[in-house]
């Protein structure tokens, strides 16, 4: 008979099983994509050699970098370029260090992580890498900006949501689109042991600020989110909860979940 992890001390892994005694996942792995899953800015990588005038070349100061993508992307496509051509472009995009092998170990152990990805690139482009690393079916959700094909063949994008943080970019709050989803999910029936969260920029940090003492954040070494989660532990000792492991590597973080799985329930 199976032991219960309730009677030793620890949080049940098993709650929400149905009768075909399939395992719920037992930790939640969140991930970011521009500069985290792959190693570039994607909508640098997609405008990468395009010419654009003069007022498109700069991303607005205080203005919404989502309203600039969407003129940017409407330019293009007047002068010719093609969903096939940016999907080519994102397909293209290198994967940061240690990624592929990050994905492999999780391709091993899909039944004890459950993966989503929150990103303010775009959906068009995100699946397309993700598609082409072969890495698409990992993800059970994928929260980022709409991006679609119009009448005239053009790709266009819009908003994500809107929302009342004040630290986020008008167009997306990471931070609610994870408590929303763990809300959903406990509604579902569906606990997780851990939240992890892979991340690099500044808005990664208002989500990261939500995780609890058992998650752990996992900052790119050197990026945004890593100095505000440094600069937060020095002003506020003990503010921020989760436990925090910088990575330049991938790989790392495939080691240490391999390390967390190596533990006894």
């Amino acid at each position: 008979m199976r032991r219960c992890c309730q009677a030793v001390g620890l949080p049940c892994l098993f709650k929400g099983v149905g009768m075909t005694g399939s395992r719920q996942p037992r930790f939640l792995l969140v991930f970011d994509f521009d500069e985290t899953i792959v190693d570039e800015n994607s909508d640098d990588s997609v405008l990468r050699g395009r010419a654009l005038p003069e007022p498109l070349r700069q991303s607005p100061r205080g203005g919404s970098y989502n309203e600039h993508m969407q003129r940017v992307l409407a330019f293009l496509g007047e002068q010719g370029v093609r969903p096939a051509d940016f999907r080519a472009a994102y397909e293209s995009i290198p994967l940061s260090p240690g990624m592929a092998e990050l994905f492999q170990f999780l391709s091993k152990h899909q039944e004890l992580f459950e993966l989503v990805l929150i990103s303010d690139a775009n959906v068009f482009g995100i699946e397309a890498k993700l598609r082409a690393a072969g890495a698409l079916s990992l993800f059970r959700k994928i929260f980022s900006n709409p991006a679609s094909i119009d009448r005239r063949g053009f790709l266009t994008l819009g908003p994500y949501h809107s929302h009342k943080c004040p630290e986020c970019p008008a167009n997306m709050c990471k931070g609610k689109i994870l408590t929303e989803y763990l809300a959903q999910r406990a509604r579902e029936d569906v606990e997780f042991q851990r939240v992890l969260y892979v991340g690099d920029g500044a808005n990664d940090f208002c989500p990261a600020g939500t995780l609890r003492a058992a998650d752990v954040a996992f900052p790119r070494k050197g990026y945004p989110m890593h100095r505000l989660i440094q600069e937060r532990q020095e002003k506020q000792p003990g503010a921020f909860q989760a436990e925090v492991v910088p990575w330049e590597s991938a790989a790392e973080v495939a080691r240490y979940l391999q390390e967390l799985l190596r533990r006894k329930c």
